[in-house]
């Protein structure tokens, strides 16, 4: 899927992705000379915040599953002026140094993984001592948001459901949750910082678009062909009643950083 996503993902106009990646390297706050590496980096928006951070002097390694992501990623850098080291590779288990990275970050990757617990613990295994790890996760998000979200749900297998309603034992369901299950795989210093992210869409096209840019294409390829016309009109009228003066419809997503150390 994520191949098949790869030329449109984050292209869509509507700023989703990137904001939330550059969030989370804000967050990390990586220092010059830094060794970082990026975990399920898709096209590269932390990649890219982690190079600007590190500088010539700092190291860059990322990761990712899909080999269209990692070429855009590649191209990204290279077109910055940055170099990296850019692998395909599955981030549930990374073939890399223990102990080599001064910062590991993964940008809304981790609730993909059958075994959060373990690819956590390997993932905390790859930092240098006092090495910082941070990942984004989402928090709640408006009722509106909900309220689209649902028009699938008729149709949705068990793993294409948000992993924040999967049941209250759910890491994903709180920021409690999130810290336990990093302090659980080693990290020190667990904290949590978050914010809302506004998402402004001009109409139900623009909603389609970048929700087909995205991993939820996986959950319009679940409706039957004969239903889809009915998702995106009901998704349109939710979506309508909501807009603002400005014509607009924008959603509030939460977001959610989960920080520790080794």
């Amino acid at each position: 899927m994520f191949d098949a996503l790869a030329p449109d993902y984050d292209q869509s106009g509507v700023p989703f992705f990137r904001p939330i990646a550059e969030g989370l390297v804000e967050a990390l706050d990586p220092q010059p000379g830094a060794r970082a590496l990026d975990i399920g980096c898709g096209r590269g928006a932390a990649t890219l915040a982690l190079a600007e951070a590190v500088g010539p002097q700092g190291t860059v390694t990322a990761v990712d599953l899909s080999p269209a992501m990692a070429a855009h990623t590649e191209a990204l850098l290279a077109a910055a002026g940055h170099a990296g080291d850019v692998r395909v590779m599955d981030a549930a288990e990374p073939d890399l140094e223990l102990g080599a990275y001064d910062v590991v970050s993964s940008s809304l990757v981790v609730f993909f993984l059958d075994d959060p617990a373990a690819a956590l613990r390997r993932w905390v295994g790859l930092l240098a001592p006092g090495g910082q790890i941070g990942l984004a996760t989402f928090g709640d998000h408006d009722e509106v948001w909900t309220s689209v979200e649902e028009v699938f749900t008729p149709w949705l297998p068990t793993g294409l459901r948000d992993p924040r309603l999967l049941g209250p034992d759910s890491p994903f369901v709180s920021d409690a949750g999130m810290e336990r299950l990093l302090r659980a795989a080693g990290a020190a210093q667990v904290r949590t910082e978050t914010f809302d992210l506004s998402v402004p869409f001009e109409d139900a096209e623009q909603w389609r678009d970048w929700s087909m840019s995205t991993g939820q294409r996986a959950m319009w390829a679940a409706v039957p062909a004969q239903e889809r016309d009915g998702v995106l009109a009901h998704a349109a009228q939710i979506l309508a009643d909501a807009r603002g003066t400005d014509g607009r419809t924008v959603l509030t997503q939460g977001v959610r950083y989960t920080l520790g150390r080794a």
